[in-house]
């Protein structure tokens, strides 16, 4: 009987762990093909934007509007990119810098909380300005408009795609595009959050419910919005349950 049991759980094991390899191939397989049909044009605004994160964890904002110079001169030189939501994420991410370095005044001795507040408004209208903008160009196009109109955005002959096929790089950005028709309205939500916070520490209170609100009503469940307005009616602040941050509200792909 221990023998026959034996016999199974190494019959058991030998089949997890094949799972396990076939399930590691599938998604090797997978990811390097999402990789080789990201937009060559793009790639290495990719990899700058990687270091994004680590350069704002540390402070170190020089570097950080210096990366995102780098990466929008990248996107300037391609008419799909130029205006993209990218871009809109960009001035956003200025935005939260000067809003961070005007809220901690050790972070900047160069400029007056003022002035970065004032940096910080211009990054985030920009930001607003060219959400908008994509919004009513992109929002409701089905992914079969979206892949006729990308065909003028991806020629065969730029050297970017000499001898790789086309269509797989489309096919990609209309998934992009696809899940961003709901995405973007959260940035967007992103963004009057950042113009709230802007105006509040002006003191000017009202124009800051404003824009959080509007947040609100563009992503309610904007919980920086909420809360921002939890500070300015003295009420106690909110935070995302377990269950909401283990299981977050999937994506919508399309409205």
């Amino acid at each position: 009987m221990s023998i026959l049991k034996n016999r199974k759980t190494r019959v058991l094991i030998i089949f997890m762990s094949t799972l396990f390899v076939l399930a590691f191939v599938i998604a090797h397989f997978y990811y390097k093909y999402e990789n080789e049909s990201v937009d060559p044009r793009i790639v290495e605004a990719n990899l700058l934007y990687d270091k994004y994160n680590e350069m704002a964890q540390e402070a170190d904002y020089n570097s950080v509007f210096s990366l995102l110079d780098s990466i929008q001169s990248i996107y300037s030189k391609i008419p799909h990119y130029k205006n993209s939501y990218e871009v809109g994420v960009l001035y956003n991410n200025r935005a939260a810098a000067y809003i961070t370095m005007a809220i901690n005044p050790e972070l900047s001795d160069a400029l007056a909380a003022d002035s970065l507040l004032e940096l910080a408004m211009y990054n985030a209208d920009k930001s607003i300005k060219i959400y908008k903008q994509w919004l009513a160009k992109w929002k409701n196009k089905t992914e079969e408009q979206i892949k006729n109109e990308l065909v003028r955005y991806f020629p065969q002959e730029d050297k970017a795609f000499k001898g790789r096929n086309v269509s797989r790089f489309i096919n990609r950005r209309s998934r992009d595009i696809v899940e961003s028709q709901y995405e973007t309205e959260r940035r967007l939500s992103v963004s009057h959050t950042n113009r709230g916070i802007i105006f509040r520490h002006q003191s000017d209170y009202e124009a800051a419910v404003q824009e959080y609100l509007k947040a609100l009503e563009l992503w309610p469940d904007n919980l920086a919005a909420e809360n921002n307005l939890n500070i300015i009616f003295d009420k106690p602040l909110k935070r995302r349950s377990i269950l909401r941050r283990l299981f977050p509200k999937p994506r919508r792909v399309s409205e």
